[in-house]
């Protein structure tokens, strides 16, 4: 192995601490190029070390910042102020590349081998995105043991579901034992009490052998508040806020380093680990004035280890700025990434069918703006956003890029985490508008995704919930949640509070639930209607041109097209019974819900309140 390096900008003198943290041996390390220092020592599997430094003028302790409560899973409070005076030396400090932290984010830091993985799915050659189903999960809360060990004795139950790609919500180290993960630090390491490296490679291992591909989420816009000391190193932010921390330092001085930081993870994961793919968390947070972008950086990197591999590896972006460019191919001006999330349909669906009008929501709400999302991806496409007082979107160019590279959804962690009590959908719509929402995404021309526990109408909610080390940090998250919310016009006594251990106990999937019939009844519907997806060419078909909406009243007809197939989607959005005509030729039955059934005869579907068919 090489020689402990590590990239100090800011610092004078380095040491490098190694053996037991209590009493470890100190050895000084040399300055080398580009603000690099180098010990004389090669690095040991299974040895443990830190850095400590000694400051140049104006690099000090990084200063906390306040939490800004946005909401969104993080509350924004900088870097831990954990050093001496300018001149002194810092306490030891974890190393930014670390590989794991077995004693968590404020450890020592400690070597591993992740070459020494013996992979039982050598043979894995991939999945694409297009024709898949996507599945979402919180390590913590998925699995009995919270874990990813559990995580596997869960996996039957996906591949029984049709599910091809498995998304983890972040696993890098944070502060305490439960986060969702967005307030990730050492990016390059693994959540100890997941299981570290070793059990996340196990876990992607066992999800190859079922034919599972496998999707994590990163975050790469922002540093979580508690155990991160990057700042004491050098410039891997640069001032400003992103909502959640500080902006990322991608085109100010020394920044190469910054993105090679970036870019090194994203090739460790795919390489290393052999994810699938990478869900890019919150794009639009990452200022980049360059010519080259980190996103189509981050492309590169994924397009070259597919070369290398043979195996296919897809970058997903989730942005809130409805820009097509994301997806556009490199060759057409974009940046080439495999998909990226839309709230767009979410928030379409998600209003015709609860009602619900306030915040982000309120340009939504009828069925014609569902129909256009379905057929443009977007309903904001260089049109005004009432939320946000201004233009907003940019319409996309189906000629050069199908409808499949956008992800949709009936929910997501955001979309129940960050509601006040963390309810899902399935705590306050009946078993058949849950289903008709599933069918609208299983027939849509998107690539779907679930949430975990969505398909059997889980009980249990999924609220934001976090532990930082830290009174303090805890103190701003809680107060910070409740400003967002008490802006958006929740009640106060209504928020879940992030810190309270309940918060997490509560948000756990109980799989005892599967036993019972309401729950049975809503898993069934939703294998039968996802499962058309792998039967049917019509609803396989990534290209735009399959898709046709008709809208009348309350009602919608949604088609779809390939190679000679046709099926079509009838959808009754209200609580009164409808009729809905339909194609001659192309009206057998192929499901519908047994708690809203529909009937079928001479072209016309007699749907029931919030009842659907799905015809062939």
């Amino acid at each position: 192995m090489s020689n402990y390096r590590v990239w100090a900008p800011y610092a004078a003198e380095v040491e490098l601490l190694t053996g037991d943290p209590a009493s470890p041996e100190h050895s000084a390390m040399t300055a080398v190029e580009g603000g690099w220092f180098e010990a004389d020592r090669k690095m040991t599997v299974g040895e443990r070390y830190a850095f400590r430094m000694r400051a140049t003028a104006g690099h000090g302790a990084p200063q906390q910042d306040d939490a800004d409560g946005d909401g969104d899973g993080s509350d924004g409070s900088g870097t831990n102020a954990a050093a001496d005076p300018v001149g002194d030396w810092t306490i030891p400090l974890p190393d930014p590349r670390s590989r794991r932290q077995p004693d968590g984010p404020h450890g020592f830091s400690e070597v591993v081998d992740l070459d020494a993985h013996d992979w039982r799915s050598a043979d894995w050659t991939g999945r694409i995105l297009p024709g898949g189903l996507i599945y979402e999960l919180h390590v913590g809360t998925y699995a009995d043991s919270s874990d990813f060990a559990g995580v596997v004795k869960r996996l039957e139950h996906l591949v029984d579901l049709g599910v091809t790609h498995v998304e983890l919500m972040p696993v890098q180290p944070f502060g305490g034992d439960r986060n969702w993960g967005y307030d990730g630090v050492s990016w390059h390491a693994v959540h100890e009490g997941y299981g570290g490296p070793a059990g996340l490679q196990k876990l992607v291992d066992a999800c190859h052998e079922r034919g599972l591909a496998v999707i994590l989420d990163v975050v790469f816009n922002h540093f979580g508040p508690d155990g991160n000391y990057v700042g004491f190193f050098g410039p891997y932010t640069s001032g400003g806020e992103t909502g959640w921390g500080e902006v990322v330092n991608l085109t100010g001085p020394d920044s190469d380093e910054v993105r090679a930081y970036i870019l090194d993870a994203v090739r460790m994961w795919l390489v290393d680990y052999r994810i699938d793919g990478l869900r890019l968390d919150a794009v639009h947070a990452l200022h980049d004035e360059g010519a080259f972008h980190i996103l189509e950086q981050m492309q590169v990197v994924a397009d070259t280890v597919a070369a290398q591999t043979g195996v296919p590896r897809s970058l997903i972006a989730e942005s809130d700025q409805n820009d097509p460019k994301l997806v556009r191919p490199r060759a057409a001006g974009g940046y080439g990434l495999a998909a990226q999330w839309d709230d767009d349909v979410h928030h379409a669906l998600h209003t015709v069918v609860s009602g619900e009008d306030h915040a982000y929501y309120s340009d939504f709400g009828t069925v014609e703006t569902l129909a256009q999302t379905l057929r443009e991806a977007f309903h904001h496409a260089g049109t005004m956003s009432t939320f946000r007082g201004r233009i907003h979107g940019r319409p996309l160019d189906l000629s050069v890029q199908p409808l499949s590279a956008f992800v949709t959804y009936t929910t997501t962690h955001d979309q129940t985490g960050n509601r006040a009590a963390g309810d899902r959908p399935s705590m306050n719509l009946t078993p058949a508008q849950q289903a008709l929402k599933a069918a609208v995404i299983a027939c849509s021309p998107f690539t779907p995704m679930l949430f975990q526990g969505e398909e059997w109408g889980a009980s249990t909610p999924f609220a934001f919930f976090c532990s930082h080390e830290s009174d303090l940090l805890l103190r701003l998250t809680r107060e910070g949640r409740i400003r967002e919310f008490s802006r958006a016009g929740w009640n106060p006594e209504d928020i879940a509070d992030p810190a309270d251990p309940q918060t997490f106990e509560m948000s756990r999937l109980k799989w005892d639930e599967l036993a019972d019939a309401p729950h049975t009844g809503l898993l069934d519907a939703y294998r039968t209607v996802f499962g058309l997806r792998r039967t049917r060419p019509a609803l396989g078909s990534p290209w735009a041109d399959s898709v046709a909406t008709k809208v009348e009243g309350q009602t919608l007809l949604l088609t779809r097209s390939a190679d000679g197939d046709v099926v079509q989607l009838a959808a009754n959005f209200s609580d009164e019974p409808a009729e809905v005509t339909v194609d001659a030729g192309h009206d057998e039955l192929l499901h519908t819900h047994p708690d809203a059934p529909a009937a079928v005869g001479d072209g016309v579907v007699t749907l029931p309140a919030w009842g659907y068919a799905v015809l062939g």
